[in-house]
């Protein structure tokens, strides 16, 4: 897949994302904040907890399920992308906080298959 072609994927599964969420009372903070430590995809708040969203899209399974694609170098990477964050936002400080990941997988005709929503996959100590 060619890197455009992966970022249109992977705009279209943040997208969709977010859509989502939205639809289940999540409000939207940011997209696709970068700061050294890396790239949070999306920023929502669920109620009172603010919530960095990993998004994962691929197309079908041959190269394993959206959700495996989490590493614990990566987690290391979102944990420390969500202190800069809230460091950097201060109506943030002390705010609860979490980490989720949302994974999409596509079909070959394009159309979502199967969605998994997982909360606090990576634990902030």
């Amino acid at each position: 897949m060619t890197p455009t072609a992966r970022r249109q994927l992977g705009d279209a599964g943040e997208r969709e994302a977010r859509r989502l969420l939205e639809a289940a009372g999540y409000a939207f903070v940011a997209a696709n904040w970068h700061c050294a430590a890396g790239e949070l995809d999306l920023v929502m708040q669920d109620g009172a907890e603010l919530v960095f969203v990993e998004v994962k899209t691929r197309r079908g399974e041959r190269a394993g399920r959206a959700e495996e694609a989490i590493t614990a170098s990566k987690t290391a990477k979102l944990l420390a992308a969500g202190e800069w964050f809230v460091a950097e936002h201060p109506e943030w400080h002390g705010a609860i906080w979490r980490v989720d990941l949302f994974a999409i997988t596509l079909g070959s005709d394009g159309r979502v298959e199967r969605v998994v929503h997982e909360q606090n996959v990576a634990a902030t100590g």
